[in-house]
């Protein structure tokens, strides 16, 4: 007896689980017309096909390895992946593992589905960010969001004529505003984007998406227009298109990368401006001395460039108080950075690199 499973995916939040009920029905009928046994199920929901790391997708060729099934049945080939190289990976796997590969839409996938369809789907999508990124640009040129939510501002539900959405409009939100004011002056009058984020956090004031603040969150980079302090819309004015992002062939994470300013699109939008002239100017020009300071002590490397090496157990220790993470507080010490940079957790202590090192290799060789 032929041993069958079915894959079904949908990649937009703005789809629902239906999707996923039409493939796995449609897949179970041609499974029942071939007279094959149904083991189980693999989904993915509002997941991108160009995403690799999908929980059911990488359920799926575990289980293949493991010889738990003999068919692969999807809707189509867009449905496991929109990726070419993946396309070829998958097919190279399941045929390895002496599994065959069917949608409904291609029939048996052979050498020659994995070249033109994955061929084709990789094209798709370039077209695809192509329409949607001349779509936001036409919404930006209009004096509107071209996505996203900043803090300080709520979303306007505008509908037309016909009753369909119209979007990207956007209002001040009169409390946090008064927040970012604070930010701004507290900056300006020599206060620490550590101190200010600290100050915020014990006072119980939310950050962005309802998040505690930390430096970060208000200091950003200044290049990338990211952080309280580089937000120009709460100058008036809006930039698009200032960076884009490119996806890590060995992760898979996507990567920002700075356009040139010859491609960014600016408008003036004073209706939505919640910092004066004077104010924001002032942070510009602190700005200015904080980074060359930067500059001067790291031998002119940029602050975002220069940063501590990676250790042994970088970015893999957890505060037992928090769980946040534990981080270089010196040259020797790992310390809790909520309790260092938010100010979220009562635990300082500390503890040196070379001694939590020899510790925890000493117990790995008597486990």
């Amino acid at each position: 007896m032929i041993r069958a499973v079915i894959y079904a995916r949908y990649s937009s939040a703005l789809q629902h689980d239906v999707s996923i009920e039409d493939q796995v029905r449609s897949c179970r009928n041609w499974i029942n017309k071939e007279g094959w046994t149904l083991v189980t199920s693999y989904t993915d929901h509002a997941i991108s096909g160009s995403i690799r790391l999908r929980p059911g997708y990488q359920k799926l060729l575990e289980d293949a390895r493991s010889g738990e099934f003999d068919v692969v049945v999807s809707e189509a080939l867009d449905r496991l992946s929109r990726d070419q190289e993946d396309v070829a990976a998958l097919y190279k796997h399941l045929s390895f593992s002496g599994v065959k590969l069917i949608t409904i839409g291609e029939g048996e996938i052979s050498e020659l589905h994995v070249g033109l369809k994955g061929t084709m789907n990789a094209l798709f999508l370039k077209d695809l960010r192509v329409k949607l990124k001349r779509g936001l640009e036409g919404r930006v040129r209009q004096g509107r969001s071209g996505g996203g939510l900043g803090y300080g501002y709520d979303v306007v539900r505008e509908y037309d004529s016909r009753g369909e959405l119209i979007r990207g409009g956007r209002k001040s939100n009169e409390a946090e505003a008064a927040i970012v004011c604070r930010i701004f002056a507290e900056f300006a009058a020599g206060k620490s984007p550590r101190a200010i984020a600290k100050a915020l956090n014990a006072e119980g004031i939310s950050g962005p998406f309802g998040r505690t603040w930390g430096p970060s969150t208000i200091y950003g980079n200044w290049r990338r227009g990211t952080g309280i302090l580089n937000n120009q819309l709460y100058f008036g004015r809006r930039v698009w298109n200032r960076q884009r992002f490119v996806k890590d062939p060995g992760t898979g994470k996507r990567m920002g990368r700075l356009n040139d300013e010859r491609e960014w699109v600016i408008e003036e939008v004073p209706e939505l401006r919640i910092i004066e002239n004077e104010l924001w100017h002032a942070v510009k020009e602190r700005q200015k001395v904080v980074r060359e300071k930067v500059l001067a002590k790291n031998s002119g490397v940029r602050a975002e460039r220069a940063r501590r090496p990676a250790y042994l157990f970088s970015a893999l220790l957890r505060c037992g108080e928090c769980s946040g993470g534990f981080s270089k507080r010196s040259e020797h010490h790992y310390g809790c950075s909520n309790a260092r940079n938010r100010g979220t957790c009562k635990n300082m202590l500390t503890i040196r690199r070379d001694v939590l090192e020899a510790s925890v290799l000493a117990a790995s060789r008597t486990a």
